[in-house]
């Protein structure tokens, strides 16, 4: 079993950065593929960045892609995601993801979520 806890979200303006935190225990994230989906209202849950253990190179969503960066650290047991140029678009609920496997990584069905963190970018 995993446990992830999501910290940083808050109310940002427009253009303005963010950094999100997600602590995991239970289990060491160093072979696990780790996420971050994000969830509007009215909207379902959407893909926004994944570190797949076993690729160096990060993927993101489409939407974010140059603005957000995903990283983590093995020996903290820690992701983070560092949003930049942030948009009202952006707001949303953001969760952490992991899963043992790389397959289907861009889909909401990870075995361990963590709570969500609200981020409200205001224009």
């Amino acid at each position: 079993q995993m446990q992830l806890v999501v910290s940083g979200g808050v109310l940002v303006q427009a253009g303005g950065s963010l950094r999100l935190s997600c602590a995991a225990s239970g289990r060491t994230i160093i072979s696990t593929t780790m996420a971050w989906f994000r969830q509007a209202p009215g909207k379902e849950r959407e893909f926004v960045a994944a570190i797949r253990w076993f690729v160096r190179a990060p993927d993101y969503g489409d939407s974010v892609k140059v603005r957000f960066i995903i990283s983590k650290d093995n020996a903290k047991n820690t992701m983070s995601l560092q949003m930049n140029s942030l948009k009202p678009k952006d707001t949303a609920v953001y969760y952490c993801a992991a899963q043992p496997r790389s397959d289907d990584y861009r889909l909401p069905k990870y075995d361990y979520w963590g709570q969500g963190t609200q981020v409200t970018v205001s224009s």
